[in-house]
């Protein structure tokens, strides 16, 4: 069966075909989404939210942006509503298993040693910014395997996954992804941690129960003033989410996330993200690696 993908030649003259969104209507989602989730829309980005924004404009039967960016900034429950699935569509979400290997063997070389001996046995972490479920479910996989072939050493461990995106975190739930995306992974790690589906026409996979049971999901956006997590955590995960945002944002959210660290815990940032000329509470560990001071 032939995929349904544009070439870059008959994306343009689809686009072309389409309602435009003008510089003053990307401008003012733009200044939107930055004010409140916190993530930067430069100008390059107008091509791209126009064509993600054209499915809503279906959804609601609306022939042009105007009566969208009316509908959306109007008010209201409806308007609430909209301003969600606006961003859920915007949003991009990039994330595989094992991304970024460093971290994770940072984490079972160092962090759980150095949490092991500072007595905490039951270890509690958090994927802030979790997409899809992969990062997640690999620090289960981190997890369990440490159990391994360390036995007795770790009691228990949890794992909290936010992301502003009720869609992706639909997905992370049902943890369910393609063949490919396991692709690197050892013939062993496949075998206890993913089952297989039947279907040779589109081959998938799924997370088993004993990964996914340790993994609770909540929608929580970086620009609310303090964050609903419960329990202080050991470990989290914040990657490749800071990049759109400006520094002094980038600061505020970090800080955020600190204090619901522990002294002696570890924080792990996206490759391209640093925390050079932050004051925070924070020494550099590794690359893109951090312990609570």
């Amino acid at each position: 069966m032939a995929k349904d993908v544009f070439t870059s030649e008959e994306k343009k003259i689809f686009l072309a075909t389409q309602p435009e969104l003008s510089k003053a209507q990307f401008n003012a989602i733009a200044d939107f989404i930055q004010t409140n989730v916190g993530i930067k829309m430069p100008e390059q980005k107008l091509v791209m939210v126009q064509s993600r924004l054209l499915s809503r404009l279906k959804a609601l039967n609306m022939s042009n942006f105007d009566d969208y960016i009316s509908y959306v900034f109007a008010g209201g429950p409806q308007s609430d509503e909209e301003i969600a699935l606006m961003i859920n569509v915007i949003t991009t979400n990039l994330t595989n298993f094992f991304r970024e290997k460093q971290h994770f063997d940072c984490m079972t070389d160092k962090a759980i040693p150095e949490l092991l001996e500072l007595g905490y046995n039951t270890i509690d972490i958090w994927s802030a910014g979790c997409s899809s479920g992969e990062e997640p479910y690999t620090l289960s996989i981190v997890m369990q395997e440490y159990m391994l072939k360390n036995p007795g050493k770790v009691r228990d461990y949890s794992i909290l996954a936010t992301d502003i995106s009720s869609n992706v975190l639909g997905k992370a739930m049902n943890a369910v992804y393609p063949m490919e995306s396991v692709a690197d992974l050892s013939m062993d790690l496949k075998k206890k941690y993913f089952l297989k589906s039947k279907d040779k026409e589109n081959p998938l996979v799924r997370v088993k129960p004993a990964l996914r049971e340790k993994v609770s999901f909540q929608r929580l956006n970086f620009m609310d003033a303090s964050y609903p997590v419960q329990s202080e955590k050991h470990i989290i995960f914040c990657r490749n989410v800071l990049i759109y945002f400006d520094k002094p944002t980038q600061e505020a959210v970090i800080r955020k996330l600190v204090s619901h660290l522990v002294t002696g815990g570890y924080l792990f940032l996206g490759h391209s993200e640093t925390i050079f000329g932050m004051d925070l509470p924070l020494k550099t560990v590794g690359p893109t690696s951090f312990k609570k001071i």
